[in-house]
């Protein structure tokens, strides 16, 4: 499972050097095969998106195309997609952002969401341990392969993984609010839900958790409230397009720093994706489901059946990215 997408290589941080190419390199054109293979990445994204404290970031990184990823996105607020646009260059501005590489992986996110909500949400409901058991040894697995995008360690990139360890570790242990459901909250919660759902280790979903909007959004995609999910996606283009300036600044002038603190992000975000939990705090929302606030996480009891097969679907879900990272090297 490879893509074509190849960054030239890269020696050490500097400012003139990028990961990645300029939108104008965005030409080079797929096989049918190849962006069915977007799709499946884009329904693995979207499959992660889904599950609170899981990140789709941290799948892209996974599947190898997260740095193109932040650069079709960076490249929807650039002069050469409006420079198009405005002339009615339409085959231009498309790809000046490499849409059929986004159209690709968002149909795969919105395929995942529209026919899988349902039944993950009935599966962290009753089987909880089993979907953070596999997702877990994602993660786990994911730090090992992409520390090896770091070609030299040093003491600085070493503080840059401990910092972004420790932010994660206490954002993913903060206490989920009651919020309103006013047309800007819904608009502000996709902006800052979209912001970490592309950052490996921080989940979108988890976001949405802390600011009470979880649940309410998972109903309107099960119940197809249209009105509530413009409104949340318009704050997601608008948070998206942004944070990805941010983002591909970082990657141009501080790549290695940058790669550093998200894989500080994916270890942090391990307390919260731990499978064996004891909740010791919750509050009943405004529509009467009970949210635990406060969890502890705990080892597993006795060898059970159910601890057995927890144990083989982290095995797998860690196997899964080894091996894919020998395909996709």
């Amino acid at each position: 499972m490879t893509a074509d997408f190849q960054a030239p290589p890269r020696q050490a941080d500097s400012p003139d050097r990028s990961e990645t190419p300029a939108p104008a390199d965005f030409g080079t054109r797929r096989t049918a095969r190849q962006y069915l293979g977007l799709t499946a990445r884009g329904f693995a994204m979207g499959c992660a998106d889904i599950v609170p404290g899981v990140s789709g970031g941290t799948m892209a990184f996974i599947l190898g195309i997260y740095e193109e990823l932040v650069m079709s996105i960076r490249a929807g607020a650039r002069r050469p997609f409006w420079h198009a646009l405005l002339r009615l260059n339409l085959p231009a501005a498309l790809d000046a952002v490499n849409a059929r590489f986004l159209l690709a992986v968002l149909a795969g996110i919105a395929i995942a969401v529209l026919t899988l909500a349902s039944w993950l949400e009935w599966v962290l409901e009753h089987h909880p341990v089993l979907i953070w058991s596999f997702f877990f040894g994602l993660v786990f697995a994911s730090i090992v392969s992409v520390r090896k995008r770091i070609q030299s360690w040093n003491a600085a990139l070493f503080a840059a993984l401990a910092a972004g360890a420790v932010g994660a570790y206490f954002v993913v242990g903060a206490v989920p609010v009651q919020t309103p459901e006013a047309t800007w909250f819904l608009f502000l919660s996709g902006m800052l839900a979209i912001c970490a759902m592309i950052l490996p280790g921080i989940s979108g979903s988890f976001i949405l958790v802390l600011l009470g909007k979880y649940q309410f959004v998972l109903a309107a995609v099960n119940q197809r409230d249209i009105a509530s999910l413009a409104t949340v996606g318009a704050g997601a283009v608008v948070g998206i397009v942004t944070f990805a300036q941010i983002l591909a600044w970082l990657f141009k002038r501080y790549h290695d720093a940058t790669i550093a603190v998200l894989i500080g992000l994916m270890a942090g975000s391990l307390r919260k994706i731990w499978p064996w939990k004891e909740t010791v705090a919750s509050i009943i929302d405004r529509h009467g489901e009970i949210l635990p606030t406060v969890q502890q996480n705990h080892l597993p009891p006795a060898l059970t059946g159910e601890v057995f097969l927890a144990l083989t679907l982290a095995v797998a879900g860690f196997a899964l990215v080894m091996v894919l990272d020998r395909l996709n090297p």
